[in-house]
């Protein structure tokens, strides 16, 4: 087994666990001991393997998840509070911040949900 090989190893299998926790907080510490690895170690093959840090990973798959939530959410006020709550995201401002910066848009349902106009 190559280094590349071992740490794309460990990203899949940190991922795994950041993905089955979505919905809970995560320290970085106890996704190392889940899979033995030194919190350095996996800092490293992260930005290696996926450019960023765990963290901002397990973020970045949050906001994904929700924004796939709100293209389907009811178009009423309450929807982007319902979805950034359980996400994970317990503070409205940041949420709505860290999706415009993710996305290029605000994460209201409307602007989520695919468009089907059609030019002509």
């Amino acid at each position: 087994m190559t280094i590349k090989d071992t740490r794309d190893a460990r990203v899949r299998r940190a991922a795994a666990l950041l993905r089955e926790q979505e919905f809970e907080p995560v320290r970085l510490r106890d996704v190392c001991e889940a899979i033995g690895v030194s919190e350095r170690s996996l800092r490293d093959a992260f930005y290696r393997v996926c450019g960023m840090s765990p963290m901002r990973f397990e973020r970045l798959q949050r906001l994904t998840d929700a924004r796939r939530a709100l293209q389907t959410a009811p178009p009423d006020r309450g929807a982007v509070t319902q979805v950034a709550i359980q996400f994970g995201f317990s503070e409205l401002g940041r949420f709505a911040k860290s999706h415009k910066a993710a996305f290029g848009e605000t994460p209201s349902p409307d602007a989520a949900r695919p468009s089907h106009r059609h030019t002509g």
